[in-house]
């Protein structure tokens, strides 16, 4: 059995076509005891038998000095409805992220190559990220909150209404060195029953940022419609934000003034003009911007990579769209990618960003 599918439990309502004798399931451990038990559909992609791996593109040559030439794409585990908010725990060498339809935040060991669910219900949690004490923060749809889970297991809520009302439905979340919490919230969780479930938005669609001295929410930028993934440069003097009630959908950038507590002089950056979404984003100690990409025409699907400026350097090409990632592993030089119904990762020559 492939390592990636090793302990994974598949769910029997989500593979109503899927067999298992005893003596397979006493040989598993409870766990699936062979890939053919997956429906065709999951088998089907198998990595590159190529180095370089030929999904691995360079757009321009200043993409060329991040391709390890011998790593290519993995896939880590399937079987998910929509994959989101991955964030790796390097103390423990294990990945987390969302399975927000079916209700649940799924775990992968890296030594064992074991999948298994983290947390059931997640309360349909979307984007999640560690604090600078290394705790879980998560956005869940169902509470419309923001989360921490503390040391101990015990749920702790950070924010779940501004003025006086209830969230729209976070979606993505980083969190500044200064130990600020910094979070969007879009309605798509409450605009129906699959991820969710529908309600009456409130609240304009805010970017707000949560003091850890006040415990306090504010409102950093009104001005975005429908706001998504969001990430900070290497020195924290920028901010980006996807913006994904516009279309094309656009990635703003703003200057952080006030000490770094506020962003201002939003401007463009990245038009997707190529009929992509980008959804979720992290940055990379060169401060390269790594964006989930896709749902558009054919070919979009994976990982679009920009310079600070907005140039367009690189693509992973992926079997389905990568609504987020994140960077871990040893050296924070392994890309982990949700997409979608699965979960993908690829060793590059950079180094991602704490915080995201």
């Amino acid at each position: 059995m492939p390592a990636h599918f090793a302990g994974f439990i598949p769910n029997p309502l989500e593979f109503p076509t899927m067999t298992m004798n005893r003596r397979d399931f006493l040989a598993a451990g409870g766990a699936i005891s062979a890939l053919a038990a997956l429906p065709r559909a999951f088998a089907d992609w198998q990595p590159s038998q190529r180095y370089p791996d030929p999904l691995v593109r360079s757009l321009t040559p200043a993409f060329d000095k991040y391709r390890a030439a011998n790593a290519k794409i993995e896939r880590l585990a399937t079987g998910m409805r929509w994959s989101e908010g991955p964030v790796w725990f390097g103390d423990g060498r294990y990945l987390l992220w969302s399975d927000i339809p079916n209700n649940r935040i799924m775990r992968w060991d890296e030594e064992t190559g074991a999948v298994s669910i983290f947390r059931h219900p997640s309360n349909y949690a979307n984007g999640n990220t560690r604090d600078r004490q290394g705790r879980l923060l998560t956005c869940e749809h169902e509470g419309r909150r923001i989360t921490r889970t503390e040391y101990d297991g015990t749920i702790t809520v950070i924010a779940d209404h501004y003025d006086g009302k209830p969230l729209n439905s976070p979606n993505d979340i980083v969190c500044k060195s200064d130990g600020s919490i910094w979070f969007t919230d879009p309605p798509f969780g409450i605009l129906g029953f699959y991820e969710g479930h529908m309600a009456t938005p409130e609240l304009p669609t805010n970017v707000y940022r949560w003091d850890p001295k006040t415990g306090k929410l504010a409102v950093v930028a009104g001005d975005i419609d429908r706001p998504n993934g969001l990430a900070f440069s290497p020195d924290e003097s920028k901010l980006y934000i996807i913006e994904s009630g516009s279309a094309p959908r656009y990635i703003r950038v703003y200057d952080m003034v006030d000490g770094g507590t506020r962003p201002a002089n939003s401007r463009i950056l990245i038009t997707a003009d190529d009929g992509g979404t980008p959804d979720g984003m992290r940055v990379d100690v060169d401060g390269n911007l790594w964006c989930g990409w896709g749902m558009g025409a054919e070919g979009l699907d994976g990982v679009t990579v920009f310079t600070a400026d907005g140039k367009r350097i690189g693509r992973i090409d992926l079997p389905e769209r990568c609504a987020n990632l994140c960077f871990g592993g040893t050296y924070r030089n392994r890309l982990f990618m949700a997409s979608s119904t699965s979960v993908y990762s690829l060793f590059v020559n950079a180094q991602g960003m704490a915080g995201g």
